[in-house]
C-alpha cells in the first residue's frame, strides 16, 4: 500500500481535515498536503509525528 494515499485513508477515518491534522500533529499544512499527494521526498521524522497522531508507526520491510 502507498504511504500517500493510506494516509489520506487514515485521516478521514479519523475524520480530520488536512488543517486539522497538520496542527494536532505539529506539521505543517503543506506537508500534508505535500505528503498526501505523494512527494517523493519528505522528512521521515514529519512523517512519525502523523502517524503517531493516527496510531500507527513506520515499519521498514524488504522488497518483495
Amino acid at each position: 500500500m502507498e504511504l500517500a494515499s493510506e494516509i489520506a485513508r487514515l485521516r478521514k477515518a479519523a475524520g480530520l481535515t488536512q488543517p486539522e491534522l497538520a496542527e494536532r500533529s505539529g506539521v505543517g499544512l503543506r506537508f500534508v498536503r505535500e505528503l498526501e499527494q505523494g512527494k517523493p521526498t519528505v522528512r521521515l521524522d514529519k512523517v512519525k509525528q502523523v502517524l503517531d497522531l493516527l496510531g500507527h508507526e513506520v515499519c521498514v520491510r524488504p522488497k518483495a
